[in-house]
């Protein structure tokens, strides 16, 4: 029982961490809603600051309320004896071997994803409705679910099938193998996802030539960057939300911008956005991340491999496992369940690196275009995307992946 309790205080520690940051947001948000921040007192106006506060304070609380549902799956699966129960079940189904066990890690994720079906419809539907940003109807809410399941599917269960094949035959150090595998498929995935995956979603239209294509390929050519194409995608279909993104890798390598970016921004400022873009490239921060989750998928599988040979593994989490059969789909359910109760703890880490490069991809945009102009860009996207000018310190240095909008705009002035 000795992993049960440890299990138990990480899972009591980081749901209750959640819950605290996001009340302590919650409450700073609303404490500072009455009132613009002084720096951007000229361009967003008081009632648009409070629109802000209060789409960040419906997201949190339907966040808490994720939150808490997903910590009484996680107990119903392990403790509670929920993936015993799936597990026989499918063993009296499908008997032993490595199609019942895909089949018990397929049955998780189908019922993790069916119960998070009403919290996605609430989103699009209510919330995000609530505040103006949908444009969704349910034809498309249906249509991307079962295309996700589809592409899933696909790409998913034959690399389970591989995983698991080598769980069962190629001995101790299987779990390096997986990991070799599991790189390669990762990268793969980056030079393919671009061109023949994203398209089954979103419709990808080069961008027309005109004064922004110029303008921006003008900022490649300083950039002595190559891509694939300049593209814009239909992202209006979905939500007004703007954005835009840098993806692929190698002779893969895309620009994309959201329709919705095209729409609210001036050229100038398209160009310093996508210059904040360039600059993740250029600082080889997505060369780092991609390092980074390389070293995380071996520490990860080289956990697992240790983790599975261990009797409490199993026991201490409520699992009877086959003494003399294959459990290499239930040492994988198990570790996907229970590892994000202790790898939360790491995502200040995380977060602080990201708003790193942030600052790096920042400082690059202002050499090479214009400080002024990335500072629009972002007071409008701040602006029309409704995201709090206030956030609270300890919240955002726990989970924000960018940096806070006053602490941002102020380095982005010393530039220009």
């Amino acid at each position: 029982m000795t992993f049960t309790i440890v299990f138990l205080i990480a899972f009591v520690a980081s749901f209750g961490l959640r819950h605290w940051l996001s009340q302590r947001q919650i409450r700073h948000v609303a404490n500072h809603r009455d009132s613009v921040p002084a720096e951007f007192a000229s361009q967003i106006t008081l009632a648009e600051h409070q629109k802000a506060a209060d789409y960040t304070i419906a997201k949190l609380r339907l966040g808490i309320l994720e939150n808490g549902v997903s910590a009484i799956i996680l107990i119903s699966f392990t403790l509670l004896g929920g993936l015993q129960l799936l597990n026989s079940a499918l063993l009296g189904l499908l008997g032993e071997g490595i199609a019942q066990q895909i089949a018990l890690l397929v049955s998780i994720v189908l019922i993790s994803g069916i119960i998070d079906i009403p919290f996605s419809w609430y989103k699009q539907f209510h919330l995000e409705e609530r505040f103006g940003f949908n444009r969704m109807n349910t034809r498309l809410f249906f249509s991307d679910m079962f295309k996700g399941i589809g592409v899933g599917g696909a790409i998913g269960v034959p690399l389970l099938w591989v995983v698991l094949s080598l769980m069962e035959k190629a001995g101790d150090l299987w779990w390096l193998w997986a990991w070799g595998v599991v790189v390669v498929y990762a990268t793969v995935m980056q030079v393919i996802a671009p061109t023949f995956i994203a398209p089954i979603f979103n419709k990808f239209q080069a961008l027309e030539d005109g004064a922004l294509k110029t303008q921006i390929e003008a900022l490649l050519n300083r950039c002595n960057f190559v891509s694939q194409g300049l593209f814009v995608m239909d992202g209006s279909k979905r939500s007004s939300h703007g954005n835009a993104y840098f993806t692929g890798m190698g002779t893969a390598k895309r620009i994309v911008f959201y329709d919705t970016l095209i729409e609210k921004l001036e050229p100038a400022e398209i160009e310093a956005v996508l210059a904040h873009e360039l600059g993740h490239f250029k600082k080889k921060h997505n060369r780092k991340q991609l390092i980074f989750m390389y070293i995380l998928f071996l520490l990860s599988f080289a956990t697992l491999g240790w983790l599975s040979i261990q009797p409490w593994f199993y026991s201490d989490l409520g699992v009877t496992p086959n003494p003399n059969g294959y459990n290499g789909g239930l040492a994988l359910a198990l570790f996907m369940l229970v590892s994000p109760v202790f790898s939360f703890f790491l995502t200040p880490l995380s977060s602080l690196a990201s708003r790193k490069h942030e600052y790096e991809a920042d400082g690059f945009a202002a050499e090479k275009s214009s400080a002024s102009d990335l500072i629009s860009a972002l007071v409008k996207l701040y602006q029309d995307n409704a995201s709090t000018l206030t956030p609270d310190p300890i919240y955002t240095a726990f989970y924000s992946s960018h940096p806070p909008a006053p602490l941002r705009i102020a380095n982005l002035k010393r530039f220009s």
